[in-house]
């Protein structure tokens, strides 16, 4: 606990023979105000006054100005039907309310599905979601972002790369959630030797690419090496990618599965 700041000592009162001089001086003593001014302020007061009640007279002599009927005339009632609802395939709000694995790229034709995603229902709840992370207090944080639901799948491509994509809904009925998720995986991915772009159609969403291996994973014999990422939101919904290579991710590999996956929400 910080200590209270010593406030300053008060000032010396000054002995009585410096008073005058002090008055005399122009000092720290102000002087007292001339029978003048007091002349001249009472005379300003009266004629404020004066015109005050001068301005009351001249108004209450008036005739009372008629204020305009606070009712307007009916609005004409649109012709013709009413438009039709979106088809549930152009209706956003539809989409993402049903079946969010369904929003998930496909592998493509010729990768493997992931060992950890083989016996996965697609799903994450927020125990899951929050055990990928190191930090403990994730579990908490998620439930004050008011969690909902996260959909996950992943690929390995040709031993050369692996992907993983994830998809994280928020209630967003106390705070905007999925905004400060974004802002925050977009601050820990922009490290020194990594380079970084804007995703196209997004706003604020981002990719990460490191331009060299990283050193607890190249030590540990990890074939994969090499890292890349991207965090976006469209609405409620974060979108997560992860790709780990045997050698740099090119900017090209990490931005097309980013802007195909952010064109499905």
């Amino acid at each position: 606990m910080e200590e209270e700041p010593a406030r300053p000592a008060a000032p010396a009162a000054p002995a009585p023979e410096d008073r005058a001089s002090a008055d005399e001086g122009g000092g720290r003593f102000p002087r007292r105000r001339g029978r003048t001014a007091l002349l001249i302020g009472a005379a300003a007061a009266l004629g404020l006054l004066a015109g005050t009640c001068a301005g009351f007279l001249a108004q209450a002599d008036r005739e009372p100005t008629k204020l305009p009927p606070l009712s307007q005339a009916a609005l004409a009632r649109a012709k013709g039907e009413a438009p039709k609802p979106l088809p549930a395939d152009q209706d956003r709000q539809v989409r993402t309310d049903g079946d969010l694995r369904e929003l998930l790229l496909k592998k493509p034709r010729g990768a493997e599905t992931a060992d950890w995603a083989e016996d996965s229902d697609g799903w994450m709840d927020v125990v899951a979601y929050a055990e990928s992370y190191s930090d403990i207090q994730v579990f908490e944080h998620l439930l004050d972002s008011e969690f909902r639901r996260a959909a996950v799948t992943g690929w390995e491509v040709d031993g050369d790369y692996s992907v993983e994509i994830r998809l994280i809904q928020y209630r967003q009925e106390e705070n905007l959630a999925a905004a400060a998720a974004v802002d925050g995986s977009q601050y820990f991915a922009d490290e020194e030797n990594t380079d970084d772009w804007s995703i196209p159609g997004t706003g604020d969403g981002r990719a990460f690419a490191n331009d060299r291996p990283l050193p607890e994973l190249a030590d540990s014999g990890f074939p994969f090496p090499y890292t890349a990422e991207a965090h976006a939101r469209r609405g409620d919904i974060v979108m997560e990618i992860w790709m780990s290579g045997a050698k740099r991710i090119s900017k090209k590999t990490i931005m097309d599965l980013a802007e195909r996956q952010m064109e499905r929400l």
